[in-house]
């Protein structure tokens, strides 16, 4: 099944390169980090371009559930205590901004945009919310605790936030991008100082934005290190109780709540790519036991790429390239941060300072937990002796049998059973 936003949403099409161009700013990647950094230098005045390997918002952005939201878990009461308060407004700043931008934007565009309020809750810990409730009220945010009282099972508490929203994504997205300098079918074959090749023609470019979920630059970066992607699978259901608020679970592995309409989205069964998890089944079992009846009509999954500290990378590629932009690494919240990285972006690449960018920094230090289990995975999946290789760094695939595909547990490419590409980092079809 496809995801419900796929189904009845008319697309825009787009040509493909026809030979030799020359832009001021290249975009590489049409979802919405690339679409949304597009329109905000369109209406800036700088020239640019956008090309796509295949067709905008067919990647990993179809299937979002799209919750506009400062919450982004149980994040604020960490950062604080780890980076400072200066850093934490910063980034919930930033956050903030990316809301008012959507609302603004949305009043012109057909979305089923809808303010609902957020919640993150906990099953077992009450403390973490009450942490979490005084550290955005620190950071001048409006939080409370609540119980959740919607959700078909008791929990130990959550954070409230009023006047966060939700949208349809490409109802959005098809609507800003229609008038874009945008390519599909232009796949990049080769980047190169002020240069890259396509399967269509060169590019030649004075700044670059790579914005292809996973970074496909290997050799700047170390972005193979510094991040890993994770898996979730979502479930459409018709007939289940809906809810008013958004809800998401503060464990990486608990369950997603919102309503579209008279459907009810549940999301979980995560894990990171390559590895085991509920998948569907998962999701497939709580709707038997708590929403009795219910008719799934929509069934996805989705990937996200998740960084060493919880904050994306958004900036200048790596401190040898300074005409090379990136924006990854969203950690599950694509929508606030695809428009964040548009506004910080948008400046950059002109040369203007940023208030926000110093948090975002890619180059900000690497030392955490997370890349001592990155750099694990990585030897494990180099030395596996099985076949069949990535392409991407030669890692051992492993197969899921959830969704029939072969999936790289280093850096997250996935394949078709017959080897064919479906995400990134890999840009070509599987080795035997």
């Amino acid at each position: 099944m496809e995801s419900i936003w796929e189904k009845g949403t008319p697309r825009v099409r787009f040509e493909s390169l026809k030979g030799n161009r020359d832009t001021d700013v290249l975009i590489v990647g049409g979802g919405i980090a690339g679409i949304l950094c597009a329109y905000k230098l369109k209406n800036a005045g700088v020239e640019c371009m956008l090309v796509e390997a295949g067709e905008i918002c067919r990647g990993i952005t179809k299937n979002t559930t799209a919750k506009i939201t400062i919450q982004h878990g149980l994040m604020y009461d960490k950062m604080l205590r780890r980076l400072g308060e200066r850093q934490a407004r910063r980034y919930i700043e930033a956050q903030m901004r990316a809301g008012q931008e959507y609302a603004r934007l949305c009043q012109s565009v057909d979305c089923d945009y809808e303010q609902k309020d957020s919640y993150v809750y906990s099953m077992h810990d009450r403390g973490k919310i009450e942490r979490e409730v005084g550290a955005l009220q620190r950071l001048g945010v409006e939080a409370e605790c609540s119980d959740a009282h919607e959700l078909p099972f008791p929990v130990a508490g959550a954070v409230r936030v009023k006047d966060q929203a939700q949208f349809h994504p490409l109802k959005f997205l098809h609507a800003i991008a229609k008038d874009l300098p945008i390519y599909e079918h232009t796949k990049v074959l080769e980047l190169m100082p002020r240069k890259a090749k396509t399967n269509h023609g060169d590019i030649t470019y004075e700044k670059l934005i790579v914005a292809t979920h996973f970074p496909i630059l290997n050799k700047h970066g170390l972005y193979p290190l510094k991040l890993y992607q994770h898996r979730s699978y979502v479930l459409a259901l018709k007939g289940a109780q809906t809810v008013e608020g958004m809800y998401v679970d503060e464990s990486s592995t608990g369950l997603s709540f919102r309503s579209y309409g008279d459907l009810l989205l549940l999301g979980g069964g995560g894990h990171r790519t390559g590895k085991q998890g509920g998948c569907w089944q998962e999701l497939e079992d709580f709707a038997k036991t708590y929403y009795q009846g219910a008719e799934i009509v929509g069934k996805w999954a989705t990937q996200d790429c998740m960084t060493l500290d919880d904050v994306p990378y958004i900036g200048q590629y790596a401190k040898s390239t300074p005409d090379v932009f990136v924006a990854t690494g969203f950690n599950k919240w694509g929508m606030t941060n695809a428009m964040v990285a548009s506004d910080i972006l948008c400046d950059l690449v002109r040369g203007r300072p940023h208030p926000h960018a110093a948090v975002f920094s890619p180059s900000r230090t690497m030392f955490r937990p997370q890349l001592a289990i990155n750099t694990f995975e990585s030897v494990i999946g180099l030395l596996t002796p099985t076949t069949p290789r990535c392409p991407h760094l030669g890692c051992a695939l492993k197969y899921n049998r959830a969704e029939r595909t072969w999936d790289c547990p280093c850096h997250g490419s996935r394949f078709t059973e017959h080897g064919e590409l479906i995400d990134n980092p890999a840009t070509d079809d599987k080795r035997v």
